[in-house]
């Protein structure tokens, strides 16, 4: 399984960016695909995925209502649109997978790389006037 973020760039306060995500490999369920960040001097954590526990999208309390996961199953592509981006949203942006579908909803804690099978190279947000 290979994933590969992209997207990123710099954006004013307000902005929005969209990201993708494309997968590529063994047949994966893109239901099973989430977004983490990792913020200057922070550690990683998770940011929005699908759940196949309950069928539902999930973010963290500070993306939801600006942030929106969804998936092209034709593209193989994971999007997360990122509206009224805030300074606070600067991070290096990753998607990840794990071998146990039903991994989502992610926990508040950091993600190591230990936590999540396959993971795609971050791409650069960074939210500056």
């Amino acid at each position: 399984v290979q994933l590969q973020a992209s997207g990123g760039g710099l954006v004013q306060p307000g902005g929005s960016l969209r990201l993708s995500c494309v997968a590529s490999g063994s047949t994966l369920d893109l239901d099973t695909i989430g977004w983490f960040r990792q913020a200057p001097g922070k550690e990683r954590e998770g940011v929005s995925c699908f759940s196949k526990r309950d069928g539902i999208a999930h973010y963290r309390d500070s993306v939801k209502g600006r942030f929106t996961i969804s998936r092209d199953k034709a593209k193989n592509t994971v999007y997360l649109q990122m509206d009224s981006l805030k300074p606070e949203d600067t991070a290096v942006y990753y998607c990840a997978t794990d071998s146990d579908p039903y991994w989502c909803p992610f926990y508040s804690g950091s993600y190591p790389d230990s936590l999540m099978r396959y993971w795609g190279k971050g791409t650069l947000v960074t939210v500056s006037s």
